[in-house]
């Protein structure tokens, strides 16, 4: 069952976020599992919005790729993270997956 992470960092800035998406490449070579991403700041906070095919994708992607990355670009602290099973989407008309 698909699951929606809602995180919440404080602290993070858009360059460490760059740095990171840079170095992860998510968008070129996609993890296991991922289904969509959207990330915005809210002042000092990195607030992101993901659909995993399950708990555990995430969980592997975030041991593997995305921890390292996240120490390399000097991230502290840790994100608030909350896992809820998807209940429905909806993908409008003409959207595509590509990344802005």
């Amino acid at each position: 069952m698909a699951v929606v992470l809602s995180l919440s960092w404080p602290g993070v800035t858009p360059e460490q976020y760059d740095a990171v998406r840079d170095d992860v490449n998510w968008e070129g070579r996609a993890p296991d599992g991922a289904l969509l991403h959207v990330a915005w700041f809210d002042g000092d906070v990195l607030q992101v919005t993901d659909v995993w095919e399950s708990q555990s994708d995430f969980e592997r992607f975030f041991g593997e790729r995305l921890a390292p990355a996240v120490e390399k670009a000097g991230i502290s602290g840790r994100p608030d993270t909350r896992f809820l099973p998807m209940h429905r989407r909806f993908v409008a008309p003409g959207v595509s997956g590509a990344a802005s």
